[in-house]
């Protein structure tokens, strides 16, 4: 803090400048004034936090100096030194702002004492300045959150919402038509990826959100790891490619990625929630265009929605995998399939996730089969759910590890872990001839041995077992498919439709038709 020590007495200004040590007290002391109005024509260029002035001076006295101080800077500590006949004098200038007054006769720690007073008074108002400032940017913060989010529910010529609207003009986003008509205006989405993992997510987009400020004629606020701005633009071409060349030297400043998702362009203060709507429509797609762009509604718009189920056949490769526990051959495969709907131009978030999810459901339906001859109770299926920051493909592959790595360790974890193995890879195989011996040779046993043990751990001979299975399965084909009575025959390994209509009555006590019929109704 700076202190102005003003007297007319060259032996009090001297005594005051060198008895005390203002440097120990945290203070730095400016050169002394000989008179009042010496003071004022400095204080425009010093402005002082202390003043200690002399009561009674030629020309203007103190109290009128106090005065005029308190005009210019109203926050100014001010201390009279005054003399014993002055006393009144004292008490009056008291009462129009001066914070304290002192004898003329006083010692250095009267001075000093009155001096940390004044101080403190200055720290305990810049730190209510200071809170009364993070309240008032919390305020129309949350106004202007509540507002967008809220789809404009309330309006913006409220009195209320008063701070957002002087918050947008000072800051060029949104003029008045006195001023010149009102300036075309977006909401823009960013998020801000590169620099490693998690811990640096809030620097490196409080660093964008900053950069942001400085080169856009714009107002910001982060919610949920994403800038959002509400800035002025211009039109059509030019507006896009303002924003791009922003957005590029935020890159290169900040050595990051950026990824922005643009709303339409609307004329008045009214239409930003809906530009905010279209910039949350286009930044859920971050997920599809990766980390880095700007992007529009118009880069979305043909966009109808991808493959949202897995196909038979991949189905077939990742039970294959998981049956085998190839855990290389699953990461790369997950890579594949994720690649393939990403690629695809009609892939929306909405069809990508319902996509992936029914690969993660596939693989635990297949756990939940093989469960039957275990313990273990069934596991709710994990919902894939796009969080910032994380790969699809990582993801996916960590979701259906930990469905391969569950069944193996039970099948270790078992006496007989193999024909735990053979009951799955029969399960995952009933389109096809299944040997005894082939089964046998999975599990690498002599085919004799591995059909005593597998009676004894099931109560059923092998192909007894493998042709109530294949009914099952046809069972649940018939009821949750419309597939024509032949084709599910040859999906449970048997191209004769009569021998199957035969084994399917003898297993399950009627035909496949009368099964489906009575099923249904």
């Amino acid at each position: 803090m700076d202190i102005l020590i003003v007297d007319d007495e060259v032996i009090i200004r001297t005594g005051l400048c060198t008895v005390i040590d203002w440097e120990e007290l945290g203070m730095t002391l400016l050169p002394p004034a000989e008179s009042a109005e010496e003071a004022l024509e400095r204080i425009p260029d010093e402005r002082p936090d202390i003043v200690l002035t002399d009561i009674r001076m030629s020309g203007m006295d103190g109290i009128e100096l106090a005065k005029e101080i308190k005009r210019r800077l109203p926050d100014a500590e001010i201390i009279i030194l005054t003399g014993y006949d002055d006393f009144g004098y004292a008490q009056q200038a008291l009462r129009e702002g001066v914070t304290d007054y002192l004898l003329k006769t006083s010692g250095p720690e009267e001075v000093i004492k009155a001096v940390m007073k004044a101080q403190r008074n200055l720290s305990a108002k810049r730190e209510a300045a200071k809170q009364g400032a993070v309240s008032a940017a919390a305020l129309r913060s949350r106004l202007l959150e509540e507002w967008l989010i809220g789809g404009g529910r309330r309006s913006p010529e409220t009195a209320a919402f008063e701070p957002v609207r002087d918050w947008l003009r000072q800051n060029g986003v949104f003029s008045t038509e006195e001023a010149g008509g009102v300036q075309p205006m977006r909401v823009l989405l960013v998020g801000a990826s590169g620099w490693g993992d998690g811990r640096f997510s809030e620097l490196i987009l409080g660093s964008a959100e900053n950069r942001m400020q400085e080169l856009l004629p714009c107002v910001t606020l982060v919610r949920n790891q994403t800038v959002i701005v509400a800035l002025r633009t211009e039109e059509d071409w030019p507006g896009m490619r303002s924003l791009e060349k922003a957005l590029n030297r935020v890159r290169e400043m900040l050595k990051c990625d950026l990824f922005a998702a643009a709303g339409n362009i609307v004329h008045s203060l009214g239409e930003l929630p809906r530009s905010y709507e279209e910039a949350a429509k286009v930044y859920a797609y971050r997920v599809l265009f990766g980390d880095r762009g700007l992007y529009e509604m118009k880069d979305i718009k043909q966009r109808r929605g991808g493959r949202t189920v897995c196909s038979e056949k991949e189905e077939q490769e990742l039970l294959g995998l998981l049956i085998n526990n190839q855990a290389t051959q699953l990461h790369a495969w997950t890579h594949r399939i994720v690649e393939e709907q990403l690629k695809d131009p009609d892939a929306t978030p909405a069809a990508l996730q319902a996509y992936l999810q029914s690969v993660v459901v596939v693989a635990h339906r297949w756990l939940d089969r093989n469960r039957e001859i275990g313990t273990s109770e069934p596991a709710a299926v994990p919902i894939f759910a796009f969080e910032p920051g994380v790969r699809l493909e990582d993801e996916l592959f960590r979701l259906l590890l930990s469905v391969m790595n569950e069944f193996h360790q039970g099948a270790s974890d078992s006496r007989y872990s193999y024909i735990q193995r053979a009951i799955a890879y029969i399960r995952n195989h009933l389109d096809q001839q299944l040997s005894l011996q082939q089964v046998a040779g999975f599990v690498h046993l002599n085919p004799n041995h591995f059909s005593e043990v597998f009676k004894r751990e099931t109560g059923q001979g092998y192909m007894e077992f493998v042709t109530r299975e294949r009914m099952l399965r046809a069972g649940s084909l018939l009821l949750t498919t419309q597939k024509k009575i032949g084709e599910i025959g040859g999906e449970v390994g048997y191209e004769d439709m009569k021998y199957f209509s035969q084994q399917f009555k003898k297993i399950m006590g009627c035909t496949p038709s009368e099964y489906r019929q009575a099923n249904v109704n």
